[in-house]
């Protein structure tokens, strides 16, 4: 009886041990089904779900992707995405204003012709007044755009121009780290006027600056040689980037010395010796004197920034004589008070670097930048007339102007309203009295701080100033 009931209790238990194995071997059949199910919509979901990650990140970081320098090319991507529709829609949208192409495309089509005189050179709007980079820049304007007929075509060139001049701003203010990301919106989709510029006006300020800006990165990169040729074809475009000159020598002094700086001024006037070669056999004296016109006399008529003088004294040579030592004497001040900080007298620029007594240090992206931006902004300051399409002369270096080195007393608020101001003055048509002054006092803001704030230099050179 024992022995049965033992049998029966062993039997029994062993019963429960199969279906208990069974019941785990039917679950993990059931759950490796359910992973490989999971894993497949896993691996489908995955870039969904690191998308979401990112706007996750970034909607969390907002406040710095606005207010870190580190974010710019985060922020800079977004905002040439939203400029293809912004420049594209102008050019659907608003009507086309015809001013200077057509004088382009005839004074041209004269050289096509084969008029090299300078002299000769005319168009609706009066002679050719650019040297000889402008010629050959829209010479292939001229062919790509049905001789100037497809105005279309144009301003979708001049939109791609546009993105391309963004770019390259904003890898310099990349570089720089100084500029809060918030700032670009300003700089991009809220300038009517530069837009116009660009996309509505065609005016040959835009290639100029673009030719510049890509010179400037090249010297952030130290390739000093490719960026002075660069700078040089931007000037054979048009002749106010002359303004960037006076800095551009002081790095070239500061870095190579006179005899090292030689060579690359060497390359700006053999190249503008070698573009211009065509009409200086033809006539020299007729090229220089119309494609360098330093006496140029502008019209009171399109003034931005003197509409609240007489016209008289708008038109007089002393005015002009007077501006002129006001530049120059800036410049000086700046050069000497502001770029040249090592306690060494200014003379010792002229030097070999090794043999100066303070060893040299290679240039920090923000001095490069801040000394051309800087000689640029003072030109724009004291010209002797500011017409509405030299608005591309400075406009994007103003938030580096007012934010890379402010004065403590110059808040974000009113950095915004000085730039707020001046986008107002220049949208002002007909300028007036008080769009004039208030161009010329947001221009003195800047100066002030400028003068007032920071400096741009590294420490150690201000250790080593020390030392000595």
């Amino acid at each position: 009886m024992l022995d049965l009931e033992k049998r029966n209790g062993t039997e029994v238990s062993k019963g429960w041990i199969s279906g208990v194995v069974d019941q785990l071997e039917r679950r993990t059949v059931n759950m490796a089904a359910g992973l490989r199910k999971r894993s497949r919509a896993g691996s489908a979901a995955q870039p969904a779900g690191v998308c979401g990650q990112w706007l996750q990140r970034a909607w969390q970081e907002r406040r710095l992707l606005l207010w870190e320098p580190r974010y710019t090319l985060r922020v800079a991507s977004c905002l040439c995405l939203a400029e293809v529709g912004i420049t594209f829609w102008v050019i659907h949208r608003v009507a086309y204003t015809e001013i200077d192409w057509k004088a382009y495309m005839a004074q041209v089509e004269g050289v096509i012709n084969g008029t090299y005189d300078y002299t000769q050179l005319q168009g609706d709007t009066g002679p050719l007044v650019y040297p000889a980079g402008f010629v050959y820049i829209f010479m292939g304007l001229y062919y790509a755009t049905g001789q100037g007929t497809d105005i279309r075509m144009a301003q979708n060139i001049f939109a791609v121009l546009y993105l391309v001049t963004l770019l390259l701003v904003f890898l310099i203010y990349h570089q720089t780290c100084k500029v809060p990301p918030f700032v670009f919106f300003f700089m991009c989709c809220a300038s009517y006027r530069v837009h116009s510029i660009f996309v509505l006006r065609l005016f040959n300020d835009p290639v100029a600056m673009a030719l510049l800006f890509l010179s400037i990165n090249l010297f952030l990169a130290q390739r000093w040689g490719w960026g002075c040729c660069c700078f040089s074809l931007a000037v054979s475009v048009k002749m106010n980037v002359l303004l960037f000159a006076p800095g551009l020598l002081f790095l070239l002094l500061t870095q190579f010395g006179f005899r090292g700086a030689l060579p690359k001024l060497g390359i700006c006037a053999v190249l503008q010796v070698v573009l211009g070669l065509p009409f200086l056999l033809e006539n020299p004296i007729g090229y220089l004197s119309r494609s360098f016109d330093l006496g140029r006399q502008f019209l009171f008529r399109w003034t931005v920034n003197w509409r609240f003088l007489p016209e008289a004294l708008f038109l007089h040579r002393a005015f002009h004589l007077a501006l002129l030592a006001a530049h120059l004497t800036l410049l000086l001040l700046f050069a000497l008070c502001r770029w040249h900080r090592t306690g060494e007298s200014i003379l010792s620029l002229l030097k070999d670097p090794s043999k100066r007594k303070v060893p040299p240090q290679p240039l920090t992206p923000n001095q490069i930048v801040s000394t051309l931006f800087t000689s640029n902004f003072i030109g724009v300051c004291f010209s002797r007339s500011l017409h509405y399409q030299f608005y591309v002369w400075y406009f994007h270096t103003l938030p580096y102007l007012l934010w890379a080195m402010p004065a403590h007393w110059l808040t974000h608020l009113l950095r915004l309203l000085v730039l707020g101001l001046i986008e107002l003055s220049w949208n002002t048509y007909p300028s007036t009295s008080c769009s004039s002054a208030a161009l010329h006092i947001c221009h003195a803001v800047i100066l002030l701080q400028l003068w007032l704030g920071p400096q741009p230099f590294p420490k150690n050179i201000q250790h080593i100033k020390k030392a000595h």
